[in-house]
Protein backbone atom coordinates (compact mmCIF):
# COMPACT_ATOMS: atom_id res chain seq x y z
CA UNK A 1 0.00 0.00 0.00
CA UNK A 2 2.87 2.35 0.88
CA UNK A 3 4.56 1.55 -2.43
CA UNK A 4 1.35 2.38 -4.31
CA UNK A 5 1.06 5.77 -2.57
CA UNK A 6 4.72 6.49 -3.27
CA UNK A 7 4.24 5.56 -6.93
CA UNK A 8 1.22 7.88 -7.18
CA UNK A 9 3.19 10.77 -5.62
CA UNK A 10 6.08 10.17 -8.03
CA UNK A 11 3.66 10.10 -10.96
CA UNK A 12 2.00 13.36 -9.78
CA UNK A 13 5.39 15.05 -9.33
CA UNK A 14 6.52 13.90 -12.78
CA UNK A 15 3.29 15.15 -14.38
CA UNK A 16 3.57 18.49 -12.53
CA UNK A 17 7.16 18.99 -13.66
CA UNK A 18 6.36 18.01 -17.23
CA UNK A 19 3.37 20.40 -17.24
CA UNK A 20 5.62 23.23 -15.97
CA UNK A 21 8.21 22.55 -18.66
CA UNK A 22 5.42 22.23 -21.24
CA UNK A 23 4.10 25.72 -20.27
CA UNK A 24 7.62 27.13 -20.44
CA UNK A 25 8.13 25.59 -23.89
CA UNK A 26 4.86 27.14 -25.13
CA UNK A 27 5.88 30.60 -23.91
CA UNK A 28 9.40 30.31 -25.32
CA UNK A 29 8.00 29.09 -28.63
CA UNK A 30 5.59 32.05 -28.81
CA UNK A 31 8.40 34.54 -28.12
CA UNK A 32 10.65 32.96 -30.77
CA UNK A 33 7.81 32.89 -33.31
CA UNK A 34 7.11 36.60 -32.67
CA UNK A 35 10.78 37.49 -33.19
CA UNK A 36 10.85 35.44 -36.39
CA UNK A 37 7.73 37.17 -37.74
CA UNK A 38 9.10 40.65 -36.91
CA UNK A 39 12.41 39.82 -38.62
CA UNK A 40 10.68 38.50 -41.74
CA UNK A 41 8.39 41.56 -41.93
CA UNK A 42 11.43 43.85 -41.57
CA UNK A 43 13.23 42.10 -44.45
CA UNK A 44 10.12 42.25 -46.64
CA UNK A 45 9.76 45.97 -45.86
CA UNK A 46 13.40 46.64 -46.74
CA UNK A 47 12.95 44.74 -49.99
CA UNK A 48 9.77 46.62 -50.96
CA UNK A 49 11.02 50.07 -49.85
CA UNK A 50 14.80 50.14 -50.20
CA UNK A 51 16.80 52.78 -48.36
CA UNK A 52 18.01 55.63 -50.57
CA UNK A 53 21.66 55.66 -51.55
CA UNK A 54 23.94 57.84 -49.45
CA UNK A 55 23.60 61.48 -50.45
CA UNK A 56 20.32 60.88 -52.30
CA UNK A 57 17.35 63.14 -51.56
CA UNK A 58 13.69 62.31 -51.59
CA UNK A 59 12.19 64.37 -54.40
CA UNK A 60 8.60 64.71 -55.50
CA UNK A 61 8.44 65.82 -59.12
CA UNK A 62 5.66 68.27 -59.90
CA UNK A 63 4.64 68.79 -63.50
CA UNK A 64 4.60 72.39 -64.66
CA UNK A 65 2.39 73.60 -67.49
CA UNK A 66 4.13 73.78 -70.85
CA UNK A 67 5.78 77.11 -71.52
CA UNK A 68 6.25 78.02 -67.85
CA UNK A 69 9.49 77.84 -65.95
CA UNK A 70 9.53 76.03 -62.62
CA UNK A 71 9.79 78.36 -59.64
CA UNK A 72 12.23 78.01 -56.79
CA UNK A 73 11.95 74.67 -55.02
CA UNK A 74 9.42 74.76 -52.20
CA UNK A 75 11.70 72.89 -49.82
CA UNK A 76 14.52 75.44 -50.10
CA UNK A 77 13.18 78.95 -49.44
CA UNK A 78 15.76 81.69 -49.81
CA UNK A 79 14.36 83.60 -46.87
CA UNK A 80 11.23 85.30 -45.62
CA UNK A 81 8.64 86.67 -48.00
CA UNK A 82 8.33 90.44 -48.30
CA UNK A 83 6.49 91.56 -45.17
CA UNK A 84 4.45 94.48 -46.59
CA UNK A 85 1.78 92.45 -48.43
CA UNK A 86 1.56 90.04 -45.51
CA UNK A 87 1.12 92.84 -42.95
CA UNK A 88 -1.64 94.38 -45.08
CA UNK A 89 -3.78 91.31 -44.36
CA UNK A 90 -2.31 90.44 -40.95
CA UNK A 91 -4.52 89.46 -38.03
CA UNK A 92 -3.12 90.66 -34.67
CA UNK A 93 -5.55 88.39 -32.78
CA UNK A 94 -4.09 85.33 -34.50
CA UNK A 95 -0.64 86.78 -33.87
CA UNK A 96 -1.38 86.99 -30.14
CA UNK A 97 -2.27 83.29 -30.12
CA UNK A 98 0.91 82.35 -32.00
CA UNK A 99 3.05 84.59 -29.77
CA UNK A 100 1.98 82.83 -26.55
CA UNK A 101 5.03 80.59 -26.89
CA UNK A 102 7.19 83.73 -26.63
CA UNK A 103 5.85 84.48 -23.14
CA UNK A 104 8.10 81.75 -21.77
CA UNK A 105 11.07 84.09 -22.25
CA UNK A 106 9.57 87.56 -22.78
CA UNK A 107 7.16 89.90 -21.01
CA UNK A 108 4.57 91.66 -23.16
CA UNK A 109 3.27 94.14 -20.59
CA UNK A 110 4.66 97.62 -20.10
CA UNK A 111 7.03 97.93 -17.16
CA UNK A 112 7.22 94.20 -16.36
CA UNK A 113 10.91 94.01 -17.27
CA UNK A 114 13.01 91.25 -18.78
CA UNK A 115 12.74 87.52 -18.25
CA UNK A 116 15.24 85.28 -20.04
CA UNK A 117 14.85 87.67 -22.97
CA UNK A 118 14.09 91.42 -23.01
CA UNK A 119 10.51 92.65 -22.65
CA UNK A 120 8.71 93.12 -25.94
CA UNK A 121 6.43 96.03 -25.06
CA UNK A 122 7.22 98.74 -27.60
CA UNK A 123 9.64 96.55 -29.54
CA UNK A 124 8.40 97.67 -32.98
CA UNK A 125 10.40 100.80 -33.84
CA UNK A 126 12.74 100.36 -30.87
CA UNK A 127 16.51 100.42 -31.30
CA UNK A 128 17.97 96.91 -31.74
CA UNK A 129 19.55 95.80 -28.44
CA UNK A 130 18.09 99.00 -27.02
CA UNK A 131 17.01 98.00 -23.51
CA UNK A 132 19.57 99.25 -20.97
CA UNK A 133 18.63 96.65 -18.37
CA UNK A 134 19.34 93.62 -20.55
CA UNK A 135 22.63 91.97 -21.59
CA UNK A 136 22.35 91.29 -25.34
CA UNK A 137 24.66 89.06 -27.36
CA UNK A 138 27.55 90.77 -29.15
CA UNK A 139 26.05 89.80 -32.52
CA UNK A 140 22.78 91.55 -31.75
CA UNK A 141 24.62 94.63 -30.51
CA UNK A 142 26.56 94.74 -33.81
CA UNK A 143 23.36 94.41 -35.87
CA UNK A 144 22.35 97.95 -34.99
CA UNK A 145 19.44 99.86 -36.47
CA UNK A 146 15.83 99.60 -35.35
CA UNK A 147 13.27 96.84 -35.14
CA UNK A 148 11.37 97.83 -38.27
CA UNK A 149 8.72 95.56 -39.74
CA UNK A 150 11.26 94.31 -42.27
CA UNK A 151 13.97 93.69 -39.66
CA UNK A 152 11.53 91.85 -37.38
CA UNK A 153 10.45 89.78 -40.39
CA UNK A 154 14.03 88.62 -40.97
CA UNK A 155 14.65 88.11 -37.23
CA UNK A 156 11.52 86.06 -36.60
CA UNK A 157 12.07 84.01 -39.75
CA UNK A 158 15.36 82.61 -38.44
CA UNK A 159 17.10 84.47 -35.59
CA UNK A 160 20.30 82.41 -35.84
CA UNK A 161 20.65 83.26 -39.53
CA UNK A 162 20.28 87.01 -39.04
CA UNK A 163 22.53 87.05 -35.97
CA UNK A 164 24.87 84.04 -35.74
CA UNK A 165 25.64 83.25 -32.12
CA UNK A 166 22.47 84.89 -30.78
CA UNK A 167 21.40 83.87 -27.28
CA UNK A 168 17.86 83.39 -28.57
CA UNK A 169 17.42 79.67 -29.23
CA UNK A 170 14.06 80.10 -30.98
CA UNK A 171 14.13 78.36 -34.39
CA UNK A 172 11.88 80.90 -36.07
CA UNK A 173 8.46 81.13 -37.73
CA UNK A 174 8.63 79.82 -41.29
CA UNK A 175 4.96 80.44 -42.13
CA UNK A 176 4.95 83.91 -43.72
CA UNK A 177 1.39 84.89 -42.76
CA UNK A 178 1.76 83.65 -39.19
CA UNK A 179 4.98 85.65 -38.86
CA UNK A 180 3.18 88.75 -40.17
CA UNK A 181 0.34 88.14 -37.68
CA UNK A 182 2.87 88.00 -34.83
CA UNK A 183 4.56 91.22 -36.00
CA UNK A 184 1.17 92.94 -36.27
CA UNK A 185 0.42 91.81 -32.71
CA UNK A 186 3.80 93.05 -31.42
CA UNK A 187 3.00 96.38 -33.03
CA UNK A 188 -0.11 96.66 -30.83
CA UNK A 189 2.11 96.41 -27.72
CA UNK A 190 2.85 100.12 -27.77
CA UNK A 191 1.54 103.50 -26.73
CA UNK A 192 1.95 104.55 -30.37
CA UNK A 193 1.60 101.57 -32.76
CA UNK A 194 3.07 102.19 -36.21
CA UNK A 195 0.66 102.25 -39.16
CA UNK A 196 0.60 98.92 -41.02
CA UNK A 197 1.00 98.86 -44.82
CA UNK A 198 -2.29 99.01 -46.71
Amino acid sequence: MGDAILAEECKANWLGESMDSFEFNKIAGAVLMTLLIVTVIGHIGNFLVPEPAEGAHSVLAVATPEGTAPTQQANAPAGPAEIGPMLAKANPTEGAKAAKVCQTCHNFEEGKGAKIGPDLYGVVGRKVAGKDNFQYSDGLKKLGGEWTFDELNKWLYEPGKLVPGTKMTFAGIKNDQQRADVIAYLNTLSDKPLPLPQ
